[in-house]
């Protein structure tokens, strides 16, 4: 049994964490660290955790600690998951990985250092939803992928995490916060690199200086095209797509965990549907991490994922910046 420590524990440990956690068969929470010990005291309580801190260091520190989970701000990434490290903690940190890939870079420098375990909690990598998708584009149901799609809107009013819309904390708004989900999912169903990113944005008198709106188009190295919408104006939606040369997947809400998916494989006049949950993801995504650590099998997404989601980020911001299409750094 794997006992977790879950430093920026707030909005995401509520809704995502705890439920996933009380699915999950090989860890369980036995630390929380709020930047308000008072907070962190009452969550401890709510959830019957053992320990509560508002140091990072601390909960590092404790021997009821055996992995960290990192949910911090963005501009946190890099410092708690360094601390972590420094104690001898694996680290599974939370998407995206930091601000940008040179922050992964030390991350991932320092993890190999330590020898130590570093992850990204891409969790859509642990949907059925997604797993379907990807292996009907492997065994070639739909020939060729000539287009992929997918978006993710969500409204921010009164949202829990006000945090995201200070650059000072949030890598970037709805791109770094939702779009890097459907970069990376788009990335894993196609099981294909990105190559070339092109960016527009826009932005609103809540969300200045951060983006509200984008639309990215992604060039992948085997030639399909992809494309992600991302808005914080938006009511909740997560639409995927791939349109292939002989057939076409899709899903209205491909990547929710809150309630089932259809889906639907459409060959010409033929159109087949199958359904599935979602709702074992993080508890998946957690046994996942705490199986590599007891068990030395390998974690499905390790942080040279995170990197690479990262280095697209990047490149979709620089994009915005210069108006035109960015080559993807490695």
């Amino acid at each position: 049994m794997i006992r977790f420590g879950i430093v920026g524990f707030g909005l995401h440990g509520d809704r995502r964490l705890m439920p996933g956690f009380a699915l999950s068969k090989q860890c369980k929470v036995t630390a929380l660290q709020r930047r308000n010990l008072q907070k962190a005291r009452i969550s401890a309580a709510q959830y019957k955790v053992l320990l509560a801190f508002d140091s990072v260091s601390d909960l590092c520190a404790s021997p009821e600690v055996d992995a960290v989970l990192v949910t911090s701000p963005d501009s946190l990434h890099l410092p708690d998951t360094l601390t972590a490290l420094a104690h001898g903690k694996p680290v599974l940190c939370e998407k995206p990985m930091a601000m940008n890939a040179a922050e992964v870079r030390q991350m991932i420098a320092a993890a190999r250092s330590a020898n130590l375990l570093l992850s990204v909690a891409q969790i859509f990598r642990f949907e059925h939803s997604t797993r379907w998708f990807r292996d009907q584009i492997a065994a070639g149901a739909i020939g060729r992928p000539v287009y992929a799609r997918s978006e993710f809107c969500y409204s921010a009013q009164n949202h829990g995490r006000a945090w995201l819309t200070d650059p000072s904390l949030a890598a970037g708004g709805p791109i770094a916060d939702v779009g890097v989900h459907c970069i990376d999912t788009l990335r894993f169903v196609l099981q294909d690199e990105v190559v070339r990113v092109t960016g527009r944005a826009v932005s609103d008198d809540r969300s200045a200086p951060v983006e509200a709106a984008a639309a990215i188009t992604l060039e992948f190295s085997r030639g399909t095209l992809g494309t992600v919408i991302v808005s914080t104006r938006a009511d909740y939606r997560t639409p995927l797509e791939v349109v292939g040369e002989t057939g076409v997947l899709h899903a209205n809400n491909g990547l929710t965990v809150d309630h089932p998916i259809e889906l639907c494989l459409r060959q010409g006049d033929k159109t087949s549907t199958t359904t599935v949950s979602n709702a074992e993801a993080y508890g998946l995504q957690v046994d996942a991490f705490a199986a590599a650590l007891q068990d030395g099998t390998e974690f499905p997404v390790p942080a040279a994922e995170g990197l690479r989601n990262q280095e697209i980020l990047d490149a979709a911001f620089q994009s915005l910046k210069t108006g035109r299409a960015e080559n993807v750094t490695q």
